[in-house]
């Protein structure tokens, strides 16, 4: 006969009789056996979970690299945009100096790419020492012609002209363009719009919009478009190396080729370009280089139409 085990409870009843509840032991293995697996299964959701809590740590932690790695690259493009805009500063200024200085194409530089003699090239240095005191004369010179208003020119015959004889020159421009004071002179200034140090190579007249802008002296339009920086502008050749420049107009009363006469509307004053305001920006260019315009402003149309009284230049170019 086969042999049954049992778990028995007992239980005292409230009469105070004994109460027994066998459990066959199969019944208590099925049991632990469930038990066994509840607890493993439970194991293994807290395994889960703990593995979910640092996986989820850890992308925390590469998310907050990653926003201070994306911190750092917009600082990055931000300094060098700054270092751009200094780059460009530079190199506007080193134009402008250029420009001022007559140096557009360097001295040195063609000393450096002049053919040498195959004997000699390995002994003929490319830059000597008088070639070099020779150009700093030159570019010492070059400066004072331009902020004084002096002409000189190297390797072309012209002889240096004074201030005074320029002026006398048939078709010097020495009539204002337009009435009124002057907001910005020649030479170096602060930039109002970067605030940093720039060199201006005219003078700028402040004037009423509309005010209508006169031909300096007798001479042929060059160009009357649109152009960078001055916006609308008028440049007028005199002859003898001499331009005159007329910057920022709100329209033209000519057009390039065009012959004008001392006193001629030729444009009217605007703010177009890089302008904080109505006013003319007038330069003076002997042999392409700027000089000081304030040195040649010595008459009105006033004082022009005095001098004339034949022939009225406020009603020339119409």
């Amino acid at each position: 006969m086969r042999r049954r085990y049992y778990i028995i409870f007992v239980a005292r009843e409230k009469d105070g009789r004994l109460r027994k509840i066998p459990i066959p032991l199969h019944y208590a293995g099925v049991f632990v056996a469930a038990a066994v697996v509840g607890a493993f299964t439970i194991t293994g959701l807290a395994g889960s979970y703990t593995r979910m809590l640092l996986k989820t740590a850890s992308f925390n932690q590469v998310r907050s690299q990653q926003e201070a790695l994306r911190k750092d690259y917009n600082q990055l493009q931000m300094v060098a945009h700054e270092k751009d805009i200094q780059a460009a500063s530079l190199g506007s200024l080193a134009s402008e100096v250029s420009a001022l200085y007559g140096l557009r194409e360097s001295r040195l530089g063609k000393a450096a790419t002049a053919p040498v003699a195959p004997d000699t090239a390995d002994s003929a240095p490319l830059f000597t020492e008088q070639a070099y005191a020779q150009s700093l004369d030159q570019l010492a010179l070059l400066r004072t012609s331009a902020l004084t208003g002096s002409v000189h020119s190297f390797g072309s015959g012209i002889a240096s002209t004074s201030v005074t004889n320029w002026v006398s020159l048939a078709g010097a421009p020495t009539l204002w363009p337009v009435i009124g004071p002057i907001s910005s002179s020649f030479g170096e200034r602060e930039d109002p719009f970067n605030g940093e140090g720039t060199f201006h190579s005219g003078v700028d007249i402040s004037a009423a919009f509309g005010d209508p802008v006169r031909a300096a002296a007798d001479g042929m339009v060059e160009t009357a478009s649109m152009a960078s920086g001055y916006g609308r502008e008028i440049l007028i050749n005199h002859g003898n190396g001499i331009q005159t420049l007329y910057g920022h107009l709100s329209g033209f009363a000519v057009t390039a080729g065009q012959q004008v006469s001392r006193g001629q509307v030729i444009g009217y004053v605007g703010m177009s370009g890089r302008s904080t305001g109505p006013h003319l920006h007038y330069e003076v260019r002997i042999h392409n280089t700027p000089v000081n315009p304030h040195h040649y402003l010595q008459e009105t149309i006033q004082q022009l139409a005095a001098a004339s009284p034949a022939s009225d230049p406020s009603k020339s170019g119409n």
